[in-house]
């Protein structure tokens, strides 16, 4: 019997009441517009990249300016930030853990040093394959929340074993910031790790002006852009089908090479 291939994320619920990860959607949780979801391929791969991220339970934030509060169902008042467990997660996370982890339950929350920044726990953890790394990054085509902007970051989680968060940068000091367990608050997208490598990303060719185009590149660009406009029964989307038409035959070489 042949073994079945690694999955290229493998998520690690840590708060039992947390909302798993769920496939982001090509049509940005319905938001795009049905010419753009129908037509634009590029639009909608973006959007259903990767997987969205739930809080692990509601709860409020505030920032005056200085200090940050926070506040969630079964609590009275607003507390001011400093770091925060999850509600009866610690001892939860002691009676599971061996003696040797026992104490080290990740915060919830965190106020770091930068003014209005907090550090949020999504309840889980998560393991990559080898050669892959997690971007944590804000939700993809969709317009940004008015009270807080993530942060991106990169996680080489094949090599690192951790709980899953994100820093997010509180923008207003005049209402609090709402989060829910049914709205998504990050995208996760796996990334290899070659892609951000220097060898790519010092190597990148520049062809710097147009009378160094190759005769195949004006073919190219003849093929894709002035065929179609010339052609009376040209429709929208012959990118997209094009695209759908290639994953269908052929895959995604990135993924085959790495076991997916």
């Amino acid at each position: 019997m042949t073994a079945e291939p690694q999955p290229i994320v493998t998520f690690y619920r840590m708060v039992d009441a947390a909302p798993a990860p769920r496939r982001a959607d090509r049509s940005a949780l319905g938001s795009l517009p049905t010419r753009a979801y129908r037509h634009c391929d590029a639009v909608t791969t973006a959007a259903g990249y990767g997987w969205y991220l739930y809080p692990p339970c509601e709860f409020d934030l505030f920032w005056d300016g200085a200090q940050v509060h926070w506040t969630c169902p079964g609590l009275e008042s607003w507390l001011p930030l400093g770091a925060a467990q999850f509600p009866h997660f610690s001892a939860r996370f002691d009676a599971a853990a061996p003696e040797a982890v026992r104490e080290y339950a990740p915060p919830f929350l965190t106020a770091i040093q930068e003014p209005g920044v907090v550090q949020v726990w999504t309840g889980f953890a998560a393991r990559t394959a080898p050669g892959w790394s997690l971007l944590v990054r804000p939700l993809a085509n969709l317009p940004r929340h008015p009270g807080y902007e993530p942060y991106e970051g990169v996680v080489e989680a094949d090599q690192w074993f951790g709980p899953l968060f994100s820093n997010l940068r509180l923008t207003r000091t005049d209402q609090a910031v709402s989060f829910r367990t049914d709205e998504p608050f990050l995208q996760l997208q796996p990334v290899p790790q070659l892609a951000y490598g220097d060898a790519v990303l010092n190597g990148a060719g520049l062809v710097g002006e147009l009378e160094a185009w190759q005769a195949a590149d004006w073919a190219a660009y003849h093929a894709d852009i002035v065929m179609p406009n010339r052609d009376p029964a040209h429709q929208a989307g012959r990118y997209a089908a094009q695209v759908r038409r290639r994953r269908r035959g052929g895959g995604c070489p990135v993924a085959a090479a790495a076991g997916a």
